[in-house]
């Protein structure tokens, strides 16, 4: 359970109701002053881009391209983050008049980031300046072969530098330099965004405006999971905001498809249903599919691709499952006690390995890496938990990868096979090193024990205040006791889900325990739930529902958090 709230802390918000003045302490808003800038998330959360390192050389070399009329070219990476960044700058440059296109490189063929033939092939079709979207800052070589082929590069991306600086005409990239950028939890749209603000004022007067692409940055960031806190929070809020009356037909399509209505996007939305189907087409064919369905003006066009982005989303459903139904086959022949867990599988297709190196870790608590083992090269895709930076542990032995890049909590790589056993061997002493005396496993950090008679209109306008919700800002957890049940039954063909009504305090609940079927034969007439709130969007009818994240009979022990928030 948290830490008790000072008194002191209860004294400073005399209107609330102690449950949410605990939500607040949890989060570290101490103060009135400092809840009232977190609820309005306003424009005071904003920076100037100017003070992101290279932004001066970076708008030159542009301006420098617009005045020529030189052929310029946005190179993005596969995933939803990439594509968005994609998509904004070359619409934000097109606005400008600048002479540009799109090149996103294929996941399996090309591999992340950039790559030489790419560049190659771009400078032979007469391009003469690229600007990176959400990848290059580790591509010293690929820098270098461009400026060989008098191919200037910009460079905006977000994530960790692991070696030196590529020459770049500029690399903007907040933390690369002294030069700290005051929020560095901005993703690689984000990074883009604030590369258009600082064209917007350099380039007045040509119509260009940056807040009508917050849809893209919400989109990207949520997708990303990057931190919703500090200046994320105003850009997600107000492009949520957009996304609630979208504009973009492939989006009005997609969210029809999926059966959303536009006034549901919210923050759970976007990481549940519109991102899945975004990322698809990176994953299982070409994520200029998804580009496409963002940057056309046709609803035709539109319906045509998000019809085949719906499909792709399916497969990638099943996909996901049977490599996630290998994978926990062979921790069981194996075990699962080791730190982290390091799996490799000819049969594990690359394009959802990242998903299962999620749903690994929250399952077992520790850092995940998902590996499609190939005859010569193999490619891996990992994921972490807060202590343990998978990225740093990486870049220890970069001689063992062909490419490899990320961040604190999530990494991909390329490794020839041979490689692979001096890898795991490596992963395993990085991680003893770095997680001995925790206790590796799921665990839930609970906000505050509440009746649900609290949850009443009141209450659900103070936690959409705390809204959105993300990462870095996840939604309050509450533990509940003695409910008494009023109707439980297992759902879905394999019993996967658990649904209930609940009732307490007078008040009836429904409930939905995904992946907690296997509960069902616990549930008896009176139990102690732990869970959040959140929107039934299946119903056809929008209804809050408890979701629920544990459930034991009354009075039974539930887990406890591994650290209090």
């Amino acid at each position: 359970m948290p830490r008790p709230v000072p008194h002191e802390q209860l004294t400073a918000f005399p209107k609330l109701p102690p449950f949410f003045v605990q939500l607040l302490y949890n989060r570290g808003i101490t103060s009135a002053a400092s809840w009232e800038l977190f609820a309005a998330a306003d424009e005071r959360l904003q920076h100037d881009p100017l003070l992101l390192p290279d932004i001066e050389k970076a708008l030159e070399r542009i301006e420098t391209a617009l005045g020529r009329g030189e052929r310029i070219a946005v190179y993005g990476d596969f995933d939803a983050d990439g594509v968005t960044a994609t998509v904004l700058l070359t619409q934000g440059l097109a606005v400008l008049g600048a002479n540009v296109c799109p090149y996103i490189p294929h996941r399996i063929g090309e591999g992340y980031g950039l790559n030489k033939a790419a560049l190659s092939g771009l400078r032979a079709q007469g391009i003469e300046l690229v600007i990176t979207a959400d990848c290059g800052i580790n591509a010293h070589d690929e820098v270098e072969h461009a400026r060989s082929l008098g191919l200037d590069v910009i460079i905006t991306d977000h994530h960790s530098l692991t070696g030196p600086v590529p020459a770049a005409a500029a690399v903007v990239c907040s933390g690369h330099s002294g030069r700290l950028y005051p929020h560095t939890g901005l993703a690689g749209v984000g990074m883009a965004y604030k590369l258009l603000e600082a064209m917007a004022q350099a380039f007045p007067g040509r119509g260009l405006a940056p807040e009508s692409y917050l849809d893209l940055v919400a989109l990207g960031t949520i997708a990303d999971v990057a931190p919703l806190q500090g200046e994320n929070r105003f850009l997600v809020k107000r492009g949520l905001q957009l996304l609630k009356r979208p504009q973009r037909p492939g989006l009005c399509q997609m969210m029809d498809l999926a059966g959303l209505r536009s006034g549901q996007v919210d923050a759970e939305a976007v990481s549940f249903v519109l991102a899945p189907r975004i990322n698809a087409a990176g994953r299982l064919d070409h994520a200029m599919l998804s580009y496409g369905l963002l940057a056309t003006d046709s609803q035709d066009e539109a319906r045509i691709m998000a019809e085949r982005l719906e499909a792709l989303n399916v497969r990638r459903q099943r996909l996901t499952a049977e490599v996630l139904a290998r994978a926990r086959e062979e921790l069981a022949r194996t075990g699962a006690a080791w730190p982290i867990l390091v799996l490799a599988d000819e049969a594990y297709d690359p394009g959802v390995a990242g998903l299962v190196a999620s749903k690994l870790v929250e399952e077992y608590g520790r850092p995940a890496v998902v590996i499609e083992r190939g005859s010569d090269v193999s490619r891996g895709s990992a994921r972490s938990i807060p202590e343990f930076n998978m990225v740093e542990a990486l870049s220890r032995r970069p001689e063992l990868f062909i490419r490899f890049g990320g961040h604190h909590l999530a990494a991909g790589f390329t490794i020839p096979t041979g490689n692979l056993e001096v890898l795991r061997v490596h992963l395993l002493g990085a991680a003893e090193a770095h997680l001995s005396g925790l206790e590796l496993e799921p665990s839930l950090d609970i906000d505050a024990e509440i009746g649900v008679s609290a949850l009443r209109g009141e209450t659900f306008r103070l936690l959409a205040m705390l809204s959105p919700y993300g990462e870095g800002n996840r939604a309050p957890i509450f533990l509940t006791r003695g409910l008494a049940v009023i109707e439980s039954r297992a759902t879905t063909g394999n019993g996967e889900h658990l649904r209930l009504k609940v009732r307490g305090d007078g008040v009836t609940w429904p409930a939905i325990g995904f992946r907690l079927g296997h509960l069902a034969p616990r549930v008896g007439r009176r139990v102690d739930a732990v869970y959040s709130i959140t929107t039934d969007r299946f119903s056809g009818n929008s209804l809050l529902q408890l979701n629920l994240l544990d459930i034991a009979p009354h009075g039974e022990h539930l887990p406890l958090p591994r650290k209090a928030p």
